[in-house]
């Protein structure tokens, strides 16, 4: 063997210089101390793949840096083979760099000695083992992960059947576990690292048909970037835009769970927005839902609502270029940083002390909690679940009283349970046991849980369930259950919605001209078109345009804002007033400034008591007929019950009727509901109203008005 301790690819000056980036204050002299102690206690062994073998914990050590994880970490790093594999001890190890070092490298040691591939019944106490562990500094576990990510970097040096056997070991132990820990980088990386050894076919595949769409659709990444940008810019939301296509082991697992082909998977592409305030990262997820459709039950707020190992992100999937999906992570820089490094931020280091996040959380209480609970667990099947239960925690696993599981997302309840056996279930559904124990359909059921639905003849579902549903099956069911019920109180609506529609134009909504425009429109009958239309699902425009195409504005024709009102004179310009904010659609005067223009007022505006005595001020004024841009800025006032997720499921519904959400101030908190003024920007009156009866109907709204004489600098006084 020729190799020699030059060939070490990182020196100690690398890896000290690399620390002191994050840690000025270092202690330069003991981690290159412990730099030559290891390479001195690893001198004449090698690897697999013939290089020294003291490469290994320095590399180690470096991936920590990126981490920026403290001293102690960094130096077990480089020591956490000596006592396993060398003649050190933790004895020598204590003295030359203290009992915690020791304690942390003894640590590593004995998570190393674990057999996680033995049988079943061991891998349970070998779990037990792991947790207990780590319940002592878990420290160890960020070190074994680093360790591990280097092996599987390095792993075409083992014999295969060595290599598939870690590989698996990797996947189902150390990926998840890396993942729930909030370290989704490292969860990925594992994960594709254990794919390439399992299925290297199946990579190559997803890798060659990624590289042939890229080819053929050019740089999408680049193209939906630049979008987002355009539209913060617009909304004068201030946030940094990264995407980046997905890795192919998550996207092959799409393929596998949605039982698709490549070519039909949309959501392959994801993209980070990163705001400097929480205020900010609603008002992102509005511009967003102002231009791209959200997919439904695709959206979830854990800034509301974190999970417990720290980590905050609002995630929604929209419909982007060419009906490709595209999933959005929008946070703050604070909460990125403990998204990207998970419970490592509680140690990691700037400028050379603690780095001092809001949002790190303790990283012992969650293996404290675990091991307090399986410690009384005493058979090993039932502990092994129990754990990966927890591992998958954004899953939730129930059992039917058979003993069949139901896989459910996080914060299913009942209701959802139901309509995941059977839609007739669901719909029958009057009541529900968990573990024996009636509880309220809204109970958001637990992994393990037993779940029993109780159902009665002639039961139908309530228009509450929709608050109470999570999954888009039952949600689905819901709606069209819901649909029939009501379908006479919907067509009787409809025809008074179709009759304003057609007077709009000069026209009468007939029975003739009724079924012309289900024909055209490809509904079944007259009492169908209807049904549709008073329920929302279609408008009145659209079924005046099916039958009189010319009388409505083509698509795409909008009136220009500059000149969207008739009665000034030529070279004349105009402001909407702030105290009424006056829409398209409503009545609306003039008042003359000098120098100013004209001020445009809703002729129901309180401050025109002003100008009585002023009539040769007022200006007779109406809107153009005709579809406006929604860039006509209005103040609600709403009132919302103190819940998580309740702002970010508003937020939601105002992106998904076109509207855009252009500031949020908070003028009144309580510990049971919050109120708040939100400006959004309109088309029109009538999507005013339509915004407000779609917020209105969500049961977390307690209030929700047109706020009116606002306050402003800018709100004219006589002239």
């Amino acid at each position: 063997m020729t190799t020699t301790l030059d060939q070490i690819e990182i020196t100690a000056d690398d890896l000290v210089s690399l620390v002191s980036k994050y840690n000025p204050k270092t202690n330069e002299a003991l981690i290159r101390a412990a730099y030559d102690y290891g390479r001195a206690m690893h001198d004449g062994q090698f690897r697999h793949s013939g290089e020294l073998y003291f490469t290994h914990p320095v590399a180690v050590a470096a991936i920590l840096t990126e981490q920026q994880l403290d001293d102690a970490t960094i130096i077990t790093a480089l020591l956490h083979d000596t006592i396993e594999d060398t003649k050190a001890s933790y004895a020598e190890v204590a003295e030359l760099f203290g009992k915690e070092v020791a304690e942390l490298v003894d640590g590593v040691t004995k998570l190393t000695n674990l057999q996680l591939n033995s049988t079943e019944t061991k891998q349970a106490e070998n779990f037990r083992k792991l947790f207990m562990a780590m319940s002592k500094d878990l420290r160890v576990i960020l070190v074994k992960l680093s360790d591990r990510l280097h092996n599987m970097r390095t792993i075409k040096a083992m014999r295969p059947d060595k290599q598939a056997q870690k590989a698996r070991e990797t996947m189902e132990i150390f990926a998840p576990l890396a993942g729930r820990m909030g370290m989704q980088w490292m969860r990925e990386e594992l994960e594709d690292l254990a794919f390439r050894v399992l299925n290297p076919e199946g990579r190559a595949s997803i890798i060659r048909r990624f590289i042939n769409l890229q080819r053929e659709t050019g740089d999408v990444i680049q193209r939906i970037t630049g979008d987002m940008r355009l539209e913060f810019d617009k909304a004068g939301v201030e946030a940094e835009v990264f995407g980046r296509a997905k890795k192919p082991y998550s996207i092959w697992r799409k393929m596998q769970e949605k039982e698709q082909t490549f070519s039909r998977l949309s959501d392959i592409y994801g993209f980070r927005v990163i705001t400097d305030t929480e205020e900010d990262c609603y008002r992102a997820l509005g511009a967003i839902h102002q231009r791209w459709r959200a997919v439904p039950g695709r959206f979830k707020d854990y800034i509301s609502q974190p999970k417990s190992n720290g980590y905050r992100s609002i995630h929604t999937t929209v419909s982007g270029r060419d009906g490709k999906r595209v999933e959005v992570q929008i946070r703050t820089s604070q909460m990125h940083d403990v998204a990207e490094t998970g419970v490592a931020a509680h140690w990691s280091y700037r400028d050379g002390v603690r780095s001092q996040n809001p949002f790190a959380v303790d990283p012992a209480k969650w293996i404290t909690q675990l091991t307090e609970q399986f410690d009384a667990e005493e058979d090993h099947q039932d502990f092994l679940e129990a754990v990966k239960l927890e591992m998958y925690s954004d899953q939730v696993f129930c059992f039917t009283p058979k003993g069949e599981v139901v896989k459910l997302p996080r914060g299913a309840t009942p209701i959802d349970f139901a309509f995941a056996i059977h839609t007739r279930i669901g719909t029958a559904c009057v009541g529900a046991k968990v573990d024996h124990m009636r509880v309220p359909l809204w109970t958001r059921l637990k992994n393990g849980q037993s779940v029993e639905i109780i159902t009665a003849e002639g039961q139908s579902p309530q228009a509450t369930w929709l608050d109470i549903a999570t999954t888009g099956k039952a949600r689905s069911a819901i709606r069209r259950a819901l649909r029939d019920e009501d379908r006479a109180r919907f067509v009787k609506l409809g025809r008074e919605l179709a009759r304003s529609a057609f007077e709009h134009v000069g026209r009468k909504a007939t029975d003739k001209a009724l079924s012309t425009a289900a024909r055209h429109m490809r509904f079944k009958n007259r009492a169908d078109l209807l049904a549709r239309l008073g329920s929302a699902e279609i408008t009145g425009r659209e079924v005046v345009q099916a039958v009189y195409p010319d009388l409505t504005p083509k698509s795409g024709e909008r009136v220009d804002a500059q000149r969207a009102v008739i009665g000034l004179t030529p070279g004349q310009s105009f402001e909407r007033a702030f105290c009424c904010q006056p829409l398209p659609g409503e009545r609306i005067v003039g008042i003359t400034f000098k120098g100013r223009g004209v001020v445009v007022h809703a002729i129901d505006c309180d401050r025109m008591s002003a100008y009585e005595d002023q009539p040769d001020r007022w200006l007779d004024l109406r809107w153009h007929e005709g579809p406006h841009s929604t860039v006509y800025g209005t103040t609600l006032d709403v009132t919302l019950n103190n819940d998580a997720g309740t702002l970010g499921r508003i937020c939601t519904l105002i992106g998904e009727t076109r509207a855009n959400i252009a500031d949020l101030q908070f003028i009144d908190r309580k510990p049971d509901f919050y109120r708040l003024l939100i400006y959004v920007e309109l088309r029109d009156v009538a999507h005013l109203h339509s915004l407000m009866l779609t917020v209105e109907a969500e049961s977390d709204v307690a209030a929700i008005s047109r706020a009116r004489n606002l306050a402003q600098g800018a709100v004219e006084t006589p002239v």
